[in-house]
């Protein structure tokens, strides 16, 4: 198990393009860092610079306290695994996990242990002699897996893995990477734009936006306090709702409707409430502390109906039991599931409760 850190990496491209700006991060011994957010945010860049196929601009990469400045990708002890799979179709399975090994001059009883004791680990056992184009998408992603657990690398990395496959695949195969991960007790990094792959296989989470690493921690901490709007608005499905208005006095004015600041928010004129589907109250009568609100939209997810409601000139989503919802319902927000941000910078404010709770 080996421990990763980078600090303070650039990377900015021939014509121009900033991908990375000044990222810094752990990744610890026996865990799964994820690199989660969205398209073009620069998580796929940062791991190619960690597996030696991109040079940073600048900045600092350790791998166990030693620099990897200068080392080549093949020399750095790591297991790759790409979105694509990348296998070649001309050798059988068998040719594909033990290639790394031939080319390392690995003995042949070496090589033949490695193979078969990875496949029976990835339940491929029964398929070495086929070729690639036999195999389905979930058997050629195991074998994709199968390739850098067989090198029995030092870090493993894995580009968006599951991408390529269908969604009831992809669960399985999420299930199954999470009990591998568990058993090998490797430390991995994992990038994903998936949230759901990014809270359940993570150790640690690290959610980045526009080639910067907006917070980092436990996927549940990320979750329940978001630092910034943009983690908050990514991070949990459905997304959060919220609200921008003008500090007056002890409230949030906002359009056509009054939400009530917590004790001790230090915060300047303009603010944003945020709550999420899941915490939103609803009644079909009025409610204390509550406001009234008219139904817009109605999704059924199956255990769990989404409704869109109108507040004043606002829009809130709720996550609720399916039932039989009239257009005129009632909404409250707990106070205690209120998240607030700073309108022009984006950043949380924690109030009184939530500091004494931190410390």
């Amino acid at each position: 198990m080996s421990e990763l850190s980078g600090r303070d990496i650039v990377k900015v491209f021939p014509d121009g393009t900033r991908a990375l700006d000044g990222v810094s991060f752990a990744a610890r011994p026996g865990r799964v860092l994820t690199l989660l957010g969205p398209s073009g945010c620069g998580k796929s860049t940062l791991l190619r610079i960690i597996a030696g196929l991109e040079a940073p601009t600048s900045g600092t990469l350790q791998l166990d306290g030693e620099s990897l400045e200068g080392v080549p990708a093949g020399r750095r002890g790591v297991g790759l695994v790409f979105q694509n799979y990348a296998l070649y179709p001309h050798l059988t399975v068998a040719g594909n996990l033990s290639l790394a090994l031939e080319t390392q001059r690995v003995s042949h009883a070496e090589i033949r242990g490695r193979v078969l004791e990875t496949a029976e680990l990835l339940g491929i056992s029964d398929l070495l002699d086929r070729r690639p184009g036999q195999l389905s998408g979930g058997q050629q992603q195991r074998v994709a897996l199968g390739r850098a657990l067989v090198r029995r690398p030092r870090l493993y990395l894995f580009d968006e893995p599951l991408s390529n496959l269908d969604a009831l695949l992809r669960e399985g195969m999420r299930a199954e990477l999470k009990s591998l991960f568990e058993r090998v007790r490797a430390t991995v990094i994992y990038v994903t734009h998936d949230q759901t792959e990014a809270m359940s296989l993570s150790d640690d989470l690290a959610v980045m936006h526009s080639g910067r690493i907006l917070q980092q921690g436990p996927p549940l901490d990320v979750y329940r306090r978001p630092a910034t709007v943009s983690v908050a608005t990514f991070v949990g499905t459905p997304r959060m709702t919220l609200w921008t208005g003008r500090r007056h006095d002890a409230e949030l004015v906002c359009r056509g409707v009054r939400v009530e600041l917590p004790l001790g928010l230090r915060s300047s004129a303009e603010l944003c409430a945020g709550i999420r589907p899941e915490d939103v109250e609803l009644s079909a009568s009025p409610l204390a502390d509550g406001w009234p609100a008219r139904l817009t939209l109605v999704e059924p997810l199956g255990a769990k109906v989404l409704l869109t409601l109108r507040v004043g000139d606002e829009i809130v989503r709720a996550m609720t039991e399916p039932a039989h919802w009239t257009e005129q319902v009632w909404v409250r927000w707990p106070r205690d599931r209120v998240h607030w941000f700073d309108a022009v910078s984006g950043d949380r404010i924690e109030d009184r409760a939530e500091v004494r709770g931190a410390t």
